[in-house]
């Protein structure tokens, strides 16, 4: 017994030296990309502006323009509406594309979820602008709508609206909403929906009580993944929307660029996270409430 013990001693030693030794380029890539970045960005949101990259001396103005100016409190408000717009319309859009892909896909599914990342494989910026291209005074959409006679002449309805930020974010999301909503509609037993089906339950019935509630966190995890970089977007914005669809993310960016205010900017990013740290504690509160349920 001795002799088993000494000789597994040194191989978990091993082991745990392997693990380690594997998991440190990442914890190391963590902390230098991660936390040396946000550690940087509360440095800089406590700082004087003096036009120099770090600033000077130690202030809350910064916190105190952004509480106080109305403005931050309006960009920020209908950043969070566009936010939850294109939250919930890519989770309605997203949920019957991954219900047919987890039930009904069959020998497909491969082939249809490689479809569903392809968008992955174009750059993020091509896809705004294709969407410019399309909403634009004389793009695809008002010649497809003059040459079917439904309107005389190019409107400019499209391009340059919340409305038009609101379908590019959630065409560029819907990869990212898709993908959790079928890995938890996946993970259902099919025994469940069987057994329903035994007890008498309609599809509809079945889909309530038994599918919906069960993918319930996936779905968050799908509102989430969307909603967090939405709400600090700004290339969208800057390209297919106008005035009124400026979001908090413009602002941020303007004040790293032309302003040249980086500690400014810097406490607009800390509000931002600030609210969404929120917003991720309300849904993990309303994640835990499904899980104990089901």
């Amino acid at each position: 017994m001795s002799t088993l013990v000494a000789t597994r001693a040194p191989e978990a030693r091993s082991s745990s030296g392997f693990r380690i030794a594997m998991l440190l380029p990442g914890a190391l890539v963590t902390f230098l990309l991660i936390l040396f970045a946000l550690g940087l960005v509360l440095f800089l949101a406590f700082r004087g502006n003096d036009g120099s990259l770090l600033g000077a001396g130690f202030t809350v103005a910064n916190f105190v323009t952004v509480v106080s100016d109305p403005l931050y409190w309006t960009v920020t408000l209908r950043s969070l509406v566009i936010a939850a717009v294109v939250t919930l319309a890519t989770v309605v859009t997203a949920y019957p594309v991954a219900y047919y892909l987890a039930f009904h896909a069959g020998r497909r599914r491969g082939l249809l979820l490689f479809l569903v990342t392809l968008p992955f494989w174009t750059s993020y910026l091509l896809r705004v602008f294709a969407w410019k291209i399309v909403l634009a005074y004389n793009g695809v959409l008002n010649s497809a709508l003059i040459e079917s006679g439904i309107w005389s002449e190019p409107t400019l309805a499209f391009l340059n609206t919340p409305a038009a930020v609101v379908v590019t974010l959630a065409h560029a999301y819907a990869p990212f909403a898709i993908l959790p909503i079928y890995v938890a509609l996946d993970t259902i037993p099919k025994s469940l929906i069987e057994a329903a089906s035994d007890l008498g339950a309609r599809p509809f019935t079945s889909f309530r009580r038994v599918v919906l509630p069960n993918s319930m966190p996936g779905v968050l995890a799908a509102a989430l993944v969307v909603f967090v970089p939405t709400v600090g977007d700004y290339v969208t914005p800057a390209l297919v929307g106008g005035p009124a669809s400026t979001m908090i993310g413009t602002l941020i960016q303007a004040e790293f660029g032309k302003a040249n205010d980086w500690p400014f900017g810097a406490a607009l990013s800390v509000a931002v996270m600030l609210v969404i740290l929120c917003v991720v504690l309300v849904a993990r509160f309303t994640d835990r409430r499904f899980g104990s349920r089901t």
